[in-house]
């Protein structure tokens, strides 16, 4: 197990955009395969690192060691742990929410859980598991999996289709899913599905692949996602209730192999809902955030989005819900796996490898235009 690093003294790499100069920081190394970032209130952060250790990084930079109370893993292949969020009302319960791989009885297979625990000084305590996937299908790969509360409180979790396709449009199992569920894990009365037969109530939209970007829309509020498709065909969509968005039945990929996927009619079927946007050449989409701070003027109200594949920070352009223009950031250098907006208005990035590393874009002082200003900026406070 390495040990991360915080690197006060590290330099700024200033870079020019399409939008104007913006400067990348290398905050921290030494993760491995870092999967998620979520901000607590006061400015530490929380940081998954996949093989199953949860991190908090002071204010000051101080890393912690990996705190204890985490639930059973299952860590093999994409699976481990996942996503991270504080509850909406951490203040006053000290709640962190995980996705994470679960694994079976046997402990040969994973599915997508979520548990919750209290932040304690050592670790999580008192931890409970609020959603298990059911059926466990997964050999360790699309296990999703990201979580975002709404502004009712309600949890959204994606919960992807364990490489087992067919079942995305099973309503009785929960691969290829989003589902939503108050914070202990009760059905809310009206999710698209309670009370229908053969249909699991927890669902909320379904014919989903792997999705590994969530984030509410910050004027609408609506739920944007994005998905991994197979060979080309990642998309966005805005998941409405009991809707079908297509997967494997319709999509704008293929197979690896190349060959056409066997279950899908074409690029649209018959009760399918069509992707909002979608790649042909997959980027290996990971991480969402809408950049709503004062830091970047230029980028407020774009919508970022990591690739792995793709190695690039995509940065899209809306004109309401309709992307209009896409550049990509910090092309070639890193698979981004995760991209957050703190709460100083910057842009934090994980990238996934052994040596994962927590970046952070800051904005270039003194209103340079591309052309002007210094290469580097001083060192981080």
């Amino acid at each position: 197990m390495s040990t991360p690093v915080f690197h006060a003294e590290a330099p700024a790499e200033v870079l020019e955009g399409e939008r104007g100069r913006f400067a990348v920081r290398v905050l921290v190394d030494g993760l491995v395969h870092p999967w998620s970032l979520a901000f607590l209130p006061g400015g530490d952060m929380l940081v998954t690192e996949r093989p199953g250790r949860l991190r908090q990084i002071s204010a000051d930079g101080t890393i912690s060691a990996p705190l204890a109370g985490l639930p059973a893993l299952f860590v093999q292949g994409q699976s481990g742990l996942l996503d991270v969020a504080p509850s909406p009302t951490f203040a006053e319960d000290r709640l962190v929410y995980l996705a994470y791989g679960e694994p079976n009885w046997r402990g040969n297979m994973g599915g997508t859980a979520v548990a919750r625990g209290r932040l304690g000084e050592r670790g999580l305590e008192d931890v409970e598991v609020v959603f298990r996937q059911e059926p466990k299908l997964s050999h360790g790969t699309h296990i999703g999996a990201r979580i975002v509360f709404d502004d009712q409180g309600f949890l959204f979790v994606s919960a992807g289709d364990n490489r087992a396709s067919a079942t995305a449009q099973l309503l009785d199992h929960l691969q290829g899913k989003v589902v939503r569920l108050k914070p202990d894990g009760d059905i809310p009365d009206d999710n698209p599905f309670v009370g229908r037969e053969g249909a699991r109530p927890e669902i909320w939209s379904y014919g989903h692949r792997n999705i590994q970007g969530m984030a509410l829309h910050p004027v609408t509020r609506a739920l944007w996602t994005h998905e991994h498709g197979p060979l080309g065909g990642d998309e966005i969509n805005l998941p409405q209730p009991g809707r079908n968005y297509g997967w494997p039945l319709a999509t704008f990929g293929k197979e690896y192999s190349g060959q056409p996927v066997a279950e899908a009619v074409g690029s649209e079927a018959p009760g399918t809902e069509p992707p909002h946007h979608y790649w042909p050449v997959s980027p290996a989409i990971s991480g969402m955030a809408f950049y709503t701070g004062d830091a970047f003027a230029q980028w407020r109200g774009n919508l970022f989005i990591g690739a792995l594949a793709g190695q690039a920070l995509i940065r899209l352009e809306l004109d309401g819900d309709r992307i209009v223009h896409e550049e990509r950031l910090l092309q070639g250098r890193d698979r981004i796996r995760d991209v957050r907006v703190g709460p100083d208005g910057f842009v934090y990035l994980l990238t996934d490898s052994t040596d994962g590393k927590l970046l952070r874009l800051e904005p270039v002082g003194g209103g340079e235009l591309p052309g002007e200003g210094p290469d580097e900026l001083p060192a981080a406070d």
